[in-house]
C-alpha cells in the first residue's frame, strides 16, 4: 500500500516520471479482509480515491470483546461517533478493495509506469543518483540497471532497500520472532446461509474479538457484508521450519482446530466452514527499530522500516500515511539538488518515525494485555474490562479505547508535514 500511494500523492503533487517496480504479475483478488481507519480514509479522500474503497466497505458501529472460551462479553464499545468526532468512520474492507482503489487512481495519471514481474534489487547507490537493478521475471528479458532521482523502498519486511541501507551504513540489523503466527481466513455467505447466528454477524456492523491465553480470534463482516474476515493470532509452535525467506506455509485445518480447541462452540463451527486445504499460516515477524529510514535519496516505506504487529490495526494506515508525507516533503523543496532531496526525507523521517514506532510498540503491548493467561495481570485487565462497562475506565484491547483512537485517528499527517516543513528542513 506504500508504494501505490506513493506513486499516487506524487503524482498528484505534479511529478513527471514515476515508476513502480512490482514483483507480483497484477494486482489481483489477494489478501484479507482490513480496517481502514479514519487516518486512513483521510489521505485516501485527499487523493481522490476513498469514495470507491467506502463503496465496498462495511461501517462498524460497534466492537465487542468476548472470552473465546465462553463466549461472555467482557466489554462492549459502540462506535458511531468515530464519525463525528474524525470526520471518517471507522470501516472494514477487503485488502484488494484498497490495493485497486489506490492503483485505479494510479491509472489516471499517464506518468505513472508500472513494471510488474519485475523485482527491485541490488542497490548499489542511495544518491546522488540511487540505481538499483530490474530483474524481470521473464528469463528471456535480461535485468537491466535504473537510476532514479529518489528511490522509495517500500519493498515490506524482508526489504531489499533496508538491508543495502543498513549495511552500507554499517548499522546491525534483523528481523525479530515475535513467537506468534497468524490464520487468515474469509467465510463467504452462500457457505452459512443456513447457520442463522453466523448470519447475524456477516450482516451486522460490529468487530467481534474472542480472547484467550497467547490466543485471539478477531472478526467482522467486508465485501458489502458478503464475506465474514477471520484473523487470529497464536503461538507459532504449528509454523513449519521456515527460513528468513518463508513467511507462510500451508496449515492444516485439523491443526488449526486443535490450536482453538477450547474456544466457544460458535468459534468452532466458524472455523470448521474452512475447505479443506485452504488454510494459509503467516509467521508474525518484526524487526528492531532503525536508527534512520533514509539514506541521501533513498527512503524507506511501510514495513520495510516499521513493520508491526496486527494488534491496533494500523500496519497499512501507516504505510499511507508515509506516502501521503513523502510526496508532500519533496513537493515543497525550495531546489532539486541532491543535498535538498537529502533533507527532505529527513522531514519524511522526522514526521513519521517516532508516532510510527510509538504505535508499533502499542499494537504490541495491546497484544500482551489480550493474551495474558491466568494470574494478577489477567485479573487486573478483567477488572479494567468490568470497569469499562459501568461506563469507566481504558480499553485494555487498546484498539477500542478512545484515548489511543485519538492519538491515532486524531492526527493528520499531511497538514503536520505542511506545518512543520520549513522547521525540520532548515
Amino acid at each position: 500500500m506504500g508504494g501505490l500511494t506513493c506513486a499516487l500523492a506524487l503524482a498528484q503533487e505534479g511529478f513527471k516520471n514515476i515508476d513502480v517496480y512490482e514483483s507480483a504479475s497484477d494486482l489481483g483478488f489477494v489478501g484479507a479482509g482490513i480496517q481502514l481507519a479514519p487516518n486512513m480514509a483521510r489521505v485516501l479522500d485527499r487523493l481522490g480515491v476513498w469514495k470507491g474503497i467506502e463503496a465496498e466497505a462495511v461501517n462498524i458501529e460497534e466492537t465487542s470483546v468476548r472470552v473465546g472460551a465462553t463466549d461472555s462479553e467482557l466489554a462492549h464499545v459502540p462506535l458511531q461517533y468515530i464519525k463525528d468526532t474524525y470526520g471518517y468512520p471507522h470501516m472494514v474492507g477487503h485488502r484488494s478493495s484498497l490495493s485497486n482503489g489506490l492503483y485505479q487512481g494510479c491509472l489516471r495519471y499517464p506518468n505513472i509506469k508500472f513494471h510488474f514481474s519485475t523485482s527491485a534489487a541490488d542497490v548499489d547507490s542511495f544518491g546522488p543518483r540511487p540505481s538499483f537493478t530490474a530483474t524481470p521475471r521473464d528469463s528471456s528479458q535480461a535485468p537491466y540497471r535504473v537510476e532514479a532521482d529518489v528511490l522509495l523502498g517500500a519493498d515490506g519486511i524482508k526489504s531489499n532497500t533496508r538491508v543495502a541501507m543498513m549495511e552500507k551504513l554499517g548499522i546491525q540489523t534483523g528481523v525479530k520472532d515475535t513467537n506468534q503466527a497468524a490464520y487468515r481466513i474469509m467465510i463467504h455467505k452462500d457457505q452459512i446461509k443456513d447457520d442463522p447466528e453466523l448470519l447475524a454477524l456477516i450482516n451486522g456492523t460490529k468487530v467481534t474479538r474472542w480472547i484467550g491465553e497467547k490466543r485471539h480470534i478477531i472478526a467482522y463482516p467486508v465485501s458489502n457484508n458478503t464475506i465474514y474476515n477471520l484473523s487470529t493470532v497464536q503461538p507459532d509452535t504449528n509454523f513449519a521450519a521456515a527460513t528468513n525467506a518463508t513467511y507462510t506455509t500451508r496449515g492444516s485445518k485439523k491443526t488449526m482446530l486443535e490450536v482453538f480447541g477450547d474456544f466457544c462452540p460458535m468459534v468452532q463451527r466458524m472455523l470448521s466452514y474452512v475447505p479443506e486445504g485452504e488454510v494459509c499460516e503467516w509467521k508474525l515477524r518484526v524487526h528492531e527499530p532503525l536508527e534512520t529510514w533514509t539514506h541521501e535519496s533513498t527512503a524507506l516505506v511501510g514495513d520495510a522500516c516499521h513493520p508491526t504487529l496486527p494488534h491496533l490495526a494500523q500496519g497499512a494506515a501507516q504505510a499511507i500515511e508515509d506516502g501521503a508525507v513523502i510526496a508532500i516533503a519533496l513537493s515543497l523543496l525550495p531546489d532539486t539538488t541532491p543535498a535538498s532531496i537529502a533533507k527532505a526525507l529527513k522531514v519524511y523521517e522526522k514526521v513519521r518515525k517516532e508516532r510510527a514506532y510509538a504505535l508499533v510498540e502499542l499494537a504490541a503491548a495491546s497484544g500482551r494485555a489480550l493474551h495474558l493467561g491466568d494470574g494478577a495481570a489477567k485479573e487486573e485487565r478483567d477488572k479494567q474490562f468490568a470497569a469499562l462497562k459501568k461506563g469507566n475506565g481504558p480499553v485494555p484491547d487498546k484498539w477500542a479505547d478512545a484515548d489511543v483512537q485519538k492519538i491515532i485517528y486524531g492526527f493528520d499527517c499531511q497538514l503536520e508535514t505542511r506545518e512543520k516543513f520549513n522547521e525540520y528542513f532548515a
